[in-house]
């Protein structure tokens, strides 16, 4: 195998895709300091499986990854990529159907580092067999670096014996070897396991024999028992059919009892049915009564009004006609003396022409005569005109009369028809009547029946008045009742979250002390901050760390006006030592008594603040999980009885709305 290019991207300072042709005989390299001429090695090297980042100049395995520069960013990947030609078929068999070999390790900053061999993914280990089988390699010394010479003068046998196994070909077998050997060896350990594993079966077989056994027992004892329970059952049925025979005869009376009754029910509701067949007829005959009365009352009462009009009508006639008959003899006796008038006029008249002949002949002298007598008949001719003119005014007027006066007697005689049509219709209806009873029995009997419905009209307005104020109760009631269900529904859920937490928290196999313990409201933080961990100890004898019983001694006092921890706190007798010993305090005072107690007291306060007599002080700070759980402890008793309240609440609230379902019902 010959290695005829190089190909590198991102490696160290080989930012861009170089590619680095190799080509028969000697290549050789030369730059300047600086400029990547060890990196083409240790490129190589990298390739070839190199594990170590020491040997390869870098702080780690992701270093080998161009870090970036002033003008260009650093890379997230670095890939080499050799190109071996195996035209002579030296590569192990399994890459060996190749003639030309592509190997490329790539890396990825934090996610390591990927070999390929022809794009095929492979191990490492793979890689560096590979090349230990050409005598070559990431640590050969075929590859000679900075100070290699001087390692090879100086190397120790066991390290020249390496470099004659490189140069002979044998360092791959070397390491194919201690790849065998690791294998018989995981081998050997695997065949222990399935020893070990015989032997547990062995074990198991012996159990399954001793069960088997068993379970033939039970299957004789389950057969007994199963015959015993057939048996049982048998005198169980017997018991049964005996009964169920009383139940049939029982039955059959009942039947029977059940048949009379549904007959006289059916009975009851023919004649129900009869009586209710019949009501509507009742009812309407009531109602035509009613209806026909009614029409009466109002033929009458319009037949008395038209007979009060007719009266006064008659009455202004007669007035008129009175006045008629007065303005008639006036008007003759007006016209009498307009024709004695007359006369006299015609006679004077007459007397007047007599007169003028007999004095024509006679003209002298009388011609003053002769003018007076023509003035004098200039008036009478001018009163003849008033008079007749007045005559004639007053035949207009008594023609007038008479018109009216006739019409008034054809509307006089319209009138006595009409009223004698009335009193016939009143006959005729008296007569169609006459079949339905007295009126004055048919108006009392439609006035019983008005009264009855204006009563039934007033219990169904009063029924409809319950009705509506026993669904306002309901619903006044039905809302407080909702309201306490999810009072009580929340505070279940409350209370079930709390003891599931404190039951998770004591499912051990010793319970802790704290779960005997009882703190009055407000001193959780100070007993958690007095006690800590100690709490979560048990008082189990078998328990490897527990609270023992130990007798009170001559313990010290508390300093004066101290109040002890003890008297707020119920806890078992492994505690009263210890609670004897602890004070509580005000914060303001923990500093100013810290100097006075004893060896093995101390002091605490509500907030959780600690003063201990050799000097150390715990200020206050966030609950322990001790003062937590004696609180969550507390707080569920709280619960229980706002529960207990809370659910009598509701059986009130309850029976009051039942109370209000059923005066609904009622109503």
């Amino acid at each position: 195998m010959k290695l005829t290019r190089l190909r590198l991207h991102g490696f160290k300072s080989f930012v861009e895709p170089t590619d680095f042709m190799i080509e028969p005989g000697l290549t050789g390299v030369v730059g300047p300091n600086g400029c990547g001429k060890s990196n083409l090695v240790e490129a190589l090297r990298w390739a070839m499986g190199e594990t170590s980042h020491k040997s390869l100049r870098a702080a780690d395995m992701d270093a080998v990854i161009f870090a970036g520069s002033g003008n260009r960013p650093a890379r997230n990947h670095a890939e080499v990529v050799m190109t071996i030609d195996n035209a002579d078929r030296t590569a192990p068999a399994a890459v060996n159907d190749s003639q030309v070999l592509e190997i490329s390790r790539r890396i990825e900053r934090e996610a390591g580092s990927v070999y390929r061999i022809n794009g095929r993914d492979v191990r490492a280990r793979d890689v560096q067999l590979l090349f230990a089988d050409a005598a070559t390699g990431a640590r050969s010394p075929a590859l000679v670096h900075q100070g290699k010479v001087g390692e090879i003068i100086q190397a120790k046998p066991e390290q020249r014996r390496r470099i004659l196994e490189d140069a002979a070909g044998v360092a791959g077998l070397h390491a194919r070897r201690h790849e065998a050997e690791l294998r018989l060896k995981a081998a050997e350990t695997n065949l222990t396991r399935v020893e070990d594993v015989i032997g547990q079966l062995t074990g198991q077989m012996d159990g399954l024999k001793k069960q088997a056994r068993q379970a033939i027992r039970y299957r004789e004892v389950a057969a007994k028992v199963r015959k015993s329970e057939a048996m049982l059952f048998h005198l169980r049925w017997i018991e049964a059919h005996a009964d169920l025979n009383d139940a049939a005869q029982t039955h059959d009376l009942a039947v029977r009892e059940a048949a009379e009754r549904t007959r006289e029910q059916a009975e009851s509701a023919r004649i129900q049915a009869i009586r209710a067949a019949e009501l509507p007829a009742l009812r309407e005959a009531e109602a035509r009564a009613a209806a026909g009365l009614q029409r009466l009352n109002n033929a009458r009462e319009l037949l008395d009004r038209e007979e009060e009009r007719a009266k006064e009508r008659v009455s202004e006639l007669d007035r008129r006609l009175a006045q008629f008959v007065a303005d008639i003899a006036r008007e003759q006796q007006q016209t009498a003396d307009a024709d004695v008038a007359l006369q006299r006029l015609d006679t004077e008249d007459a007397e007047l022409k007599e007169e003028i002949k007999s004095r024509v002949e006679q003209r002298s002298g009388v011609d003053e005569r002769v003018a007076e007598a023509e003035a004098m008949l200039a008036e009478t001719e001018r009163r003849f005109a008033e008079l007749t003119t007045e005559l004639a005014d007053l035949t207009a007027k008594r023609n007038q009369l008479e018109a009216g006066v006739r019409t008034h007697r054809d509307r006089l005689a319209r009138l006595d028809h009409e009223i004698a049509s009335v009193q016939a219709e009143e006959e005729r209806l008296a007569q169609d009547t006459g079949s339905l009873g007295d009126i004055d029995v048919l108006a009392a009997a439609v006035e019983t029946a008005q009264q009855t419905l204006a009563e039934a009209e007033a219990t169904v307005q009063a029924s409809e008045t319950g009705h509506v104020v026993a669904r306002q109760t309901l619903e006044a009631s039905r809302s407080p009742l909702t309201e306490a269900e999810k009072r009580v529904q929340r505070l279940e859920t409350e209370a079930r979250t709390i003891s599931k937490i404190l039951n998770g928290e004591t499912k051990n196999l010793w319970p802790p002390i704290i779960d005997g313990i009882t703190v009055a409201k407000g001193y959780e933080k100070a007993i958690g901050a007095a006690l800590g961990d100690d709490l979560d100890a048990p008082v189990d004898p078998s328990a490897p760390m527990r609270w023992t019983n130990v007798p009170a001694g001559e313990d010290p006092a508390l300093p004066e006006g101290v109040d002890c921890l003890a008297n707020h706190v119920q806890a078992p007798p492994e505690l009263a030592r210890r609670l004897a010993q602890i004070g509580v305090v005000a914060k303001e005072r923990g500093a100013e008594l810290v100097s006075q107690l004893k060896t093995g007291q101390r002091l605490v306060s509500l907030e959780g603040d600690v003063w201990r007599w050799d000097g150390f002080v715990t200020a206050a700070h966030a609950p322990t999980g001790a003062a937590r759980r004696l609180a969550e402890r507390a707080r569920l008793v709280d619960i229980e009885h706002e529960l207990e309240q809370a659910r009598s609440e509701v059986i009130a609230k309850r029976q009051a709305l039942e109370n209000a379902e059923a005066e609904l019902r009622a109503a």
